[in-house]
């Protein structure tokens, strides 16, 4: 009875040590197969598997991209032009060159000057009374003239400021350059730093190529000056102090 008892024992631990091998089996062939969770895929230390790395290629995927956007939506910064600056463009390609009777020309001394006692620097300001948008472009010509006579005037030796550009001067718009002369110094009749006299002249003759030449005046008193020189902007659309 105690035999029949104990080979029946054994024969039950031979059939688990036989399922034992089986699994085992089982488990080394899984690990040995592509995609499986041996080898082939990295554990982290917790046995949990890693998660692939994110490709640095491809398309953005579509839970990181702002809503209502693709993957062929182009960035922000390359938006075409505004209308605005398109009418802009538009208006200047079709305007025609300021011609003499388009401009009105006023003068008025500048903020900003050389030290001294005499004029220093003028703004001369172009305003655009034809009712339609003009272009203005260079430096203006300066010349010393007395009160009435613009033909007989004093060509003065202009030296350039800045480089010349197209300004499209709308209708009642306005355009200025800026005049900076040798400055008097001294007080009384005041007295040139070369040794030559001083000049006051009543009034200036400004040309602008294309666009004529201008009479102006200081809202009070004359124009003091030295040496016959006077240094210029180009006309623009910003105005100068």
């Amino acid at each position: 009875m105690q035999n029949g008892t104990q080979q029946h024992r054994t024969g039950i631990r031979r059939a688990a040590l036989a399922m034992v091998t089986a699994s085992a089996a089982t488990l080394l062939m899984t690990a040995c197969q592509p995609g499986g969770n041996g080898a082939g895929s990295a554990a982290s230390p917790s046995g949990v598997p890693a998660k692939p790395a994110a490709s640095s290629g491809g398309p953005t995927p579509a839970a990181s991209r702002p809503a209502g956007t693709d993957a062929s939506t182009p960035p922000a910064g390359n938006a075409s032009p505004s209308a605005a600056g398109s009418a802009s463009a538009t208006a200047a390609a079709s305007a025609k060159t300021c011609g003499a009777s388009d401009l009105e020309a006023s003068m008025y001394q500048a903020g900003v000057r050389p030290e001294g006692t005499g004029t220093g620097a003028a703004i001369v300001e172009f305003t655009n009374v034809s009712g339609k948008p003009c272009l203005v472009q260079g430096h203006p010509t300066v010349a010393g003239a007395g009160n009435g006579s613009p033909e007989k005037n004093r060509p003065l030796k202009v030296t350039l400021s800045g480089s010349a550009s197209k300004v499209l001067v709308a209708p009642g718009g306005k355009a200025w350059t800026k005049l900076t002369f040798v400055q008097v110094q001294g007080e009384a009749d005041g007295y040139c730093v070369s040794g030559s006299t001083p000049v006051s002249y009543p009034t200036l003759v400004v040309g602008l190529a294309t666009a004529g030449s201008h009479q102006v005046a200081l809202d009070d008193g004359v124009l003091a000056e030295c040496d016959d020189k006077v240094t210029v902007t180009a006309v623009s659309a910003t105005k100068p102090s």
